[in-house]
């Protein structure tokens, strides 16, 4: 049986076409002693440019199994390679998930997906930066592991390490504990949200690899340009086999952590209504089926998706799944004939409740948005996955006012100890945060978990809610960044901070989350602020790791508060 897998996994190796071939002189990140220098009018904007390429190669800096001579991080080194060698398959590649070293599927197919998407989109910010080619090479290493996880149609791993032995080990990439056990799904233990994630993402990837924009409608910009229709069709048949699977599996439709429970304690799912829908939308895209299309509505009103003020992560796809609609309304998709305004009305309800802190999250007192139950872990990722919707959805806005409304604009504040246990160079779980008191690698282009609900950022490597890194952090600042490339000619605001000698404040005392709960006392447990009326940040990246971002409305707002203060 297990022969039988790894000739299957291996087959569909064979079928996948070569990638676009990376420069002879590698792009790397400038130097983060140098901090981030005004661009002097160049054109594309050089800031905007270096963050793409800093949030691509973060990616690097997460590869597992062997890394190939092109491997620009030098602190990285081979390491997993026997991944999947007690289910008989060769399991090896693809990502670490985040600080630690475990491989996820769950939220790898939604990283996957969306960076797919954000490239559809806008993906000649990718051609005028120069990172095309990159971009194909960090898709390619996610989703070549993706197809080795699914070696049949009614099979998909979806964990290899297991979780409780993993958290247990702080050091380098060159002695990751074993045993790997690999847990997989399969046609008596479902898992329906996996395995529809999974063939989003696929489709999702597909649409990019066949040059499959949703441009029709001249709302978008063709995708970024790495054609390639013999790619396109192995992501294609991989999608619709995990659909299949998805929807037809003997033992029904169920959430994946009922059938492997181990995932409870990583990523476990809240449903598959969301993940259905979405995977329908991707298809009936790559397929201009009515088919696949018809299935969508049926799942949008079979679990009431319509109306919701959800989050948008690597759980919960709802409010993605309103834009998707949209656009394939407006790129003239038959199925989708005359839905565009009840699309519109839709999608502007939800991002008009965000715009106007009247959706059930709140605003902290700086304005950053917060889900209770989905910021608490990592506040900057629920925030940055809705500016990357509200962009997304900006070009096919119901009005011009929408499209100004919906569009963010960016400042910084960058930590220097992030969470991550291969940059920290230690090797001590019981004293992370000094063994060694300095990170011994810059991991450049990484977005840490972000400040807690008052504000404030502690920079606190062992604390990992507000310092960890994440594969799915970084995927909606790749397509913010890829359309800021694309349509900015002005510099990230923090280039005027460098200038200016901004320094970042420490805060106070000691933080009070899941990782660290030494500020409780002090700050009277857990608490969240409504804030004010001001809109939505964003998040940014700068050379060595993440910076604080926020609206252009909010920055006028402190200035004024600031001028009353000191006039």
């Amino acid at each position: 049986m297990f022969g039988l897998s790894f000739l299957l996994a291996a087959a569909c190796f064979h079928t996948v076409a070569s990638q676009l071939s990376l420069p002879e002189s590698p792009w790397l990140p400038p130097d983060a002693s140098k901090g981030a220098q005004p661009s002097n009018g160049s054109s594309p904007n050089s800031q905007w440019s270096n963050l793409l390429g800093n949030l691509l190669y973060f990616y690097e800096a997460q590869r597992s199994g062997v890394l190939p001579s092109t491997n620009r991080v030098s602190w990285r080194n081979d390491s997993c390679t026997n991944d999947g060698s007690d289910v008989g398959l060769d399991l090896s590649g693809g990502y670490y998930d985040a600080g630690d070293y475990i491989k996820a599927t769950f939220p790898l197919s939604f990283t996957l997906m969306s960076i797919c998407w954000g490239a559809t989109d806008f993906g000649k910010g990718y051609d005028m930066a120069n990172q095309t080619a990159y971009l194909d090479d960090m898709l390619r290493w996610g989703l070549d592991w993706l197809i080795k996880t699914h070696p049949s149609n009614n099979t998909l791993y979806i964990e290899v390490a297991d979780t409780g032995i993993d958290n247990a080990y702080w050091g380098g990439d060159q002695h990751i504990p074993e045993p790997r056990p690999s847990f997989q799904i399969n046609n008596t233990h479902p898992g329906t949200d996996a395995a529809a994630a999974a063939s989003a993402a696929f489709a999702s990837c597909s649409n990019l690899y066949a040059g499959r924009g949703f441009n029709r409608g001249q709302a978008y910009q063709p995708p970024a340009s790495l054609t390639n229709s013999s790619y396109a069709d192995t992501l294609l048949n991989h999608s619709q086999q995990l659909y299949s699977f998805a929807i037809n599996a003997s033992g029904g439709w169920l959430k994946y952590q009922k059938s492997v429970p181990i995932v409870t304690d990583s990523y476990a799912s809240s449903g598959y209504g969301d993940e259905l829908t979405i995977a329908a939308l991707f298809l009936s895209a790559a397929t201009n089926s009515s088919s696949y299309y018809q299935d969508a509505l049926d799942y949008y009103k079979q679990f009431s998706l319509s109306g919701q003020d959800a989050v948008f992560n690597w759980d919960s796809k709802t409010p993605g799944v309103y834009v998707l609609f949209a656009q394939l309304a407006q790129a003239g998709y038959e199925f989708a004939s005359g839905e565009l305004s009840s699309r519109q009305m839709e999608c502007e309800r939800y991002f008009d409740n965000i715009v106007n802190n009247k959706s059930k999250a709140t605003l902290t007192p700086g304005g950053l948005i917060f889900y209770d139950g989905d910021s608490n872990s990592a506040t900057l990722n629920p925030a940055l996955n809705a500016a990357m919707l509200l962009a997304r959805y900006a070009p096919i806005a119901s009005s011009s006012e929408k499209t100004t409304a919906y569009l963010a604009r960016v400042n910084p504040n960058s930590p220097s100890n992030p969470h991550s246990a291969t940059a920290s160079g230690g090797d001590d779980i019981l004293n992370i945060d000094t063994v060694p008191l300095h990170e011994a690698y810059v991991l450049y282009g990484a977005v840490v978990g972000g400040p807690d609900p008052t504000d404030k950022f502690f920079d606190i490597r062992n604390d990992w809610v507000e310092s960890e890194v994440a594969l799915d952090y970084n995927a909606p600042m790749l397509t913010l960044a890829a359309m800021h490339v694309l349509n900015d000619t002005n510099d990230p605001f923090y280039t005027s901070l460098q200038a200016g000698g901004y320094e970042p404040v420490k805060p106070q005392g000691q933080p009070c989350d899941d990782a660290i709960q030494d500020g409780c006392a002090a700050s009277g447990g857990h608490h969240m602020s409504t804030g004010v009326k001001i809109a939505l940040i964003v998040v940014l990246v700068v050379v060595g790791s993440v910076i604080l971002g926020l609206l252009s409305y909010y920055l006028w707002v402190v200035r004024k508060r600031r001028q009353g203060k000191t006039g």
